[in-house]
Order: C-alpha cells, then sequence, then structure tokens
C-alpha cells in the first residue's frame, strides 16, 4: 500500500471565503508558508515553501476563523486537482503549534 501522508508546520498566510460544496459541504481554500533550516548532504540549508492547501467540513469552520500569520502543525495528503499542475495539500487535521 502506498503512503500520503504529510505534516507541516506552516504559516497561515491567506485564506479564501468559506464556500460549501454542492453536497452542501463547507470548504476553505488556503495558502500555506513554511521556513525552517534543514540538514542536507552535510550541509544546513534555509527552506522556504508556500504551499496551496484545502480544507473540508468542521476544519474548514474552524479555520476560518483562525487569524492569519498563526501558525499550526497541518496533517493531510497531497492531490493534484482536475488540470492542476501543482498538488494541494488536503488537510485532515491541525493544531497549534
Amino acid at each position: 500500500m502506498a503512503a500520503n501522508q504529510l505534516v507541516l508546520t506552516a504559516c497561515l498566510a491567506e485564506r479564501g471565503s468559506l464556500r460549501y460544496t454542492p453536497a452542501g459541504l463547507p470548504a476553505l481554500d488556503l495558502k500555506l508558508e513554511h521556513e525552517s533550516q534543514v540538514e542536507d548532504a552535510g550541509q544546513r540549508r534555509q527552506v522556504k515553501a508556500a504551499l496551496k492547501a484545502v480544507a473540508f467540513g468542521s476544519n474548514a469552520e474552524r479555520l476560518a476563523g483562525q487569524a492569519l500569520g498563526s501558525i499550526w502543525t497541518f496533517q493531510g495528503f497531497l492531490a493534484t486537482p482536475g488540470s492542476a499542475k501543482h498538488p494541494v495539500l488536503h488537510i485532515q487535521d491541525f493544531q497549534q503549534d
């Protein structure tokens, strides 16, 4: 069985308006920004990444009320929607860092 799990500590950089799917499920589009230092090939390296994300249901409702700039640890999976070129993090859980 293949694994598709991502855990990322990131800043809530942008947040769309709370919307609803055709099935009536709350949905929220987000942009997350991550910055850290990692060791790569024996060297310390500064890493920055921006990632689109989406949350559904109660997670969407909870994230809609959080402050931009706040830092969270997000857990979820990656998927590339439709004809998009870049993966999106589907948030399954999150907690204050």
